[in-house]
């Protein structure tokens, strides 16, 4: 959409997500990145960490659950989304702080420092789209193939075969 704010941040969840579930039986999961500049000190030969920025993640549906299931407090993440307008509020002692919220569209493990093994989630039949969506999934199973649609004598149809004739094909 027009005039939206999209950005990625990179971070560690400060937090176990959180999933909920609306009234209506929608999943939504809230989760805080916290990332820290770090800047290299000539003088001191050392890393200088700057101030943590927080950022408050929500993320609804089938994402909601696979971050749910996946994701845990510590796990340095990568998130893409839509930056909401900051939401100002008054702490317990009384100081005004504003607060950054993110509608995730993408999340995944940081892979600089840790490995991923990605288990691909089955589409459920009534998930909104139906038998004709997980007909035409491309991850799904291969079609069964046609005996009769592949001419035995074509080499771009049966690669590693000898081809009948020394002409190119093509």
């Amino acid at each position: 959409m027009a005039g939206e704010v999209n950005v990625t941040i990179v971070g560690n969840l400060g937090n176990d997500p959180e999933l909920r579930y609306t009234q209506g039986g929608i999943a939504v999961v809230s989760l805080n990145v916290g990332s820290t500049p770090r800047t290299y000190n000539r003088q001191t030969s050392a890393w200088d960490d700057g101030e943590t920025v927080w950022v408050r993640c929500t993320a609804w549906r089938e994402v909601a659950e696979n971050i749910a299931q996946s994701l845990t407090k510590g796990t340095r993440v990568v998130v893409t989304g839509r930056l909401k307008p900051a939401s100002a509020y008054q702490t317990a002692q009384g100081e005004a702080r504003a607060s950054l919220e993110l509608e995730i569209e993408e999340i995944g493990p940081s892979l600089r420092t840790a490995t991923a093994s990605v288990t691909r989630r089955a589409r459920e039949a009534g998930a909104g789209a139906g038998a004709a969506a997980v007909a035409s999934d491309p991850w799904g199973a291969a079609p069964a193939a046609s005996k009769a649609s592949k001419p035995v004598d074509d080499a771009w149809a049966n690669p590693g075969t000898a081809a009948t004739g020394d002409d190119t094909p093509f």
